[in-house]
């Protein structure tokens, strides 16, 4: 029999692609990735990835809720970091999020300063796609 060696799996791990963290502070939390490198560079020389996930998610919210509780509930608290390719699971749902390439880089993140304007501007584009109520699965805790 001929058997073909030189086959290479598909990315499934790609900017847009909601995945579940492992290991770490963040573990059990779903994130998005923004930026990944499947070969790895010269300080990380394994394969890994730039993620913006939920550190905090939305409160429940009713209908009897007033505005200015609904609002206070619908807050989110992202974070952002560089995982392991190996710490991420890949789910099947994507997420576009509509962020600036200049301010979430892993150079930017390193920087504290910089870090905390990638920051909000990503907790308001995540409020943002939560208002809309598409992707309700990403905002929601993992359950098991």
């Amino acid at each position: 029999y001929f058997i073909n060696t030189n086959l290479r799996m598909g990315r499934i791990v790609k900017p847009g692609k909601v995945v579940l963290v492992l290991n770490g502070r963040y573990a059990g939390r779903k994130a998005v990735i923004v930026k990944n490198q499947d070969e790895g560079t010269g300080d990380r020389p394994y394969g890994h990835a730039l993620v913006v996930g939920i550190s905090r998610y939305p409160k429940k919210v009713t209908k009897a809720m007033g505005k200015k509780k609904t609002n206070k509930r619908s807050r989110i608290k992202p974070f952002v970091k560089v995982y392991n390719a190996n710490h991420l699971m890949p789910t099947r749902y994507q997420l576009d999020l509509p962020v600036d390439k200049d301010l979430l880089n892993k150079n930017a993140i390193r920087d504290p300063a910089q870090k905390r304007k990638a920051l909000t501007a990503v907790k308001s584009e995540l409020e943002k796609k939560y208002k809309t109520a598409k992707s309700r699965w990403f905002f929601q805790k993992l359950r098991i």
